[in-house]
């Protein structure tokens, strides 16, 4: 399996050299030559096996260069019982006979990135080895959340590697922050970024285009690579976890082999319901990709008008992770549903670039009327989510999902559609814990810190608290420093010792 770019159909690369670079030169996203096809037959094999083994058959799919002993020890070193606090990793929790919850935040930092950036190291780790790289890997995120704190926990004191993470200075929860900002190891930095997620991240995206810094970096023993869904290596583990929910249906008795089910998808940046669209392409049977966002609902217009528009207000919701207004993953689809015309994509990424907007041609409106649906809900509607699911089922869901689930109500409300559905669960309630508490009990302190009201939310809902955030209030917080966007490249030099 060779992997090309978006933008030039020309570059024909490993999948280490593609997990190593991150970002192809031009700019453009690194995608498989083609999707490998799994049969019916494979499927109800692993219904019957473990998260890894799951895990194994999906990446050995894409990862052809990767021997079975490297991919195992991958797998072997991310998914462990000291890392995950349930034993299917991403285990299912039924709603009702229609609808489970897929539970993707029982890892180390309690939220769905986890997924992905406890394997993603291990992987380039592996890369870094098989392309002979000699110099330092230096990982730069920016985040709208929890891929910033994933990252640092998958990355940190890992040889051979420095990472650097940029936040929002005002677009992430209270726990989100100090989670980031009292990061532990020797190869970590973490700085906030006055602006929103999109500042962030094109800022990142700049300097991992600027030819002149990366040769001064080079000079210096530093090569960039990146651990935002814009990395292959982010990506395919995502694909694992559709595979795995949909053989737990099966094994359950829930669904038949051959069965469709639709997915439900809270996203932002279109990373983990494109890994979901992955699982279609290879033959997961899938009815519709159920698409949820928040106020900032650039994605929904797009699938319902076929016009990409970020000029647009931008909202500071209480499911920050989707406050994003330039999807960076919709390149891959676009590149994929247009035969892989890598110069159409390109003359769509220019158009947003230039104008901040594009339209797509009506044969590949057709293409996603066919695989998604669009809907999205403000944050009153989000809260009156949450208190429904725990007044009707006692069970806890955090601002995301319920993004997801009223979506999918709205969905279900206007098609009568009543193929059983897996709703993605991206994150512990408690991680946006005053959201949560302020949906379920009306007259809480609003003057306590973030850290009191965990207390106070599993007294009302007895909800348990995550390993990972029990103790958070008392960690000590390393860095405190922000930065202009423009002076972003400077706090990476600063990091790095480069003049």
């Amino acid at each position: 399996m060779n992997f090309s770019s978006t933008r030039n159909n020309d570059i024909k690369i490993t999948s280490a050299q593609a997990i190593k670079q991150g970002l192809s030169e031009e700019g453009g996203l690194f995608v498989p030559e083609s999707f490998p096809s799994v049969t019916l037959e494979e499927i109800a094999e692993l219904s019957q096996k473990s998260y890894k083994e799951r895990a194994f058959f999906v990446l050995s799919k894409y990862l052809t260069d990767f021997t079975e002993d490297e991919l195992w020890n991958c797998i072997n070193n991310a998914y462990t019982k000291e890392k995950f606090e349930s034993d299917a990793i991403a285990p299912l929790k039924e709603y009702n006979d229609k609808e489970y919850f897929l539970e993707l935040w029982h890892g180390p930092t309690s939220a769905f990135k986890d997924m992905a950036l406890q394997i993603l190291p291990h992987l380039l780790t592996v890369s870094i080895k098989k392309t002979g790289e000699t110099k330092t890997v230096t990982i730069l995120v920016a985040t709208s959340g929890d891929t910033g704190k994933a990252a640092l926990e998958g990355f940190k004191d890992v040889d051979g590697t420095k990472i650097m993470v940029f936040y929002p200075e005002s677009g992430v929860s209270q726990v989100q922050q100090r989670q980031m900002n009292s990061q532990e190891g020797n190869n970590v930095c973490v700085s906030g970024v006055f602006g929103n997620f999109d500042d962030a991240q094109n800022g990142v995206k700049k300097i991992f285009t600027d030819e002149e810094y990366k040769k001064l970096l080079a000079e210096n023993g530093v090569v960039l690579s990146s651990a935002n869904s814009i990395n292959f290596g982010r990506l395919v583990p995502q694909v694992v976890y559709y595979f795995s929910a949909y053989c737990d249906l099966i094994k359950n008795n829930k669904i038949k082999l051959g069965d469709k089910i639709n997915v439900v998808v809270p996203t932002g940046n279109f990373g983990n319901i494109l890994a979901a669209y992955y699982a279609k392409r290879m033959g997961l049977p899938v009815n519709k990709l159920i698409c949820a966002s928040n106020s900032n609902n650039v994605l929904t217009d797009f699938i319902k008008t076929g016009v990409y528009d970020k000029t647009r207000d931008f909202y500071l919701t209480i499911s920050p992770s989707m406050d994003i207004l330039i999807s960076s993953n919709l390149e891959r689809f676009l590149y994929e549903i247009s035969g892989k015309d890598a110069e159409k994509t390109s003359k769509y990424m220019s158009e947003l670039s230039a104008n901040g907007k594009y339209e797509i041609s009506d044969d590949l409106k057709a293409i996603i009327a066919d695989n998604f649906y669009g809907g999205f809900c403000d944050d009153n509607a989000t809260k009156e989510t949450i208190k429904k699911v725990f007044e009707e089922k006692n069970y806890l869901i955090d601002t995301h999902t319920a993004v997801a689930k009223k979506v999918y109500d709205k969905y279900k409300e206007e098609t009568g559609d009543e193929t059983v559905s897996v709703i993605a669960s991206t994150a512990n309630p408690y991680k946006f814990v005053a959201s949560v508490l302020s949906s379920v009990k009306e007259d809480y302190n609003k003057a306590s810190d973030e850290f009191s009201l965990i207390d106070e939310l599993e007294a009302v809902t007895g909800a348990k608290i995550p390993a990972p955030l029990a103790n958070l209030k008392n960690k000590a917080v390393r860095f405190t420093d922000s930065c202009k966007k423009e002076d972003m490249q400077n706090a990476v030099s600063e990091f790095l010792k480069v003049k």
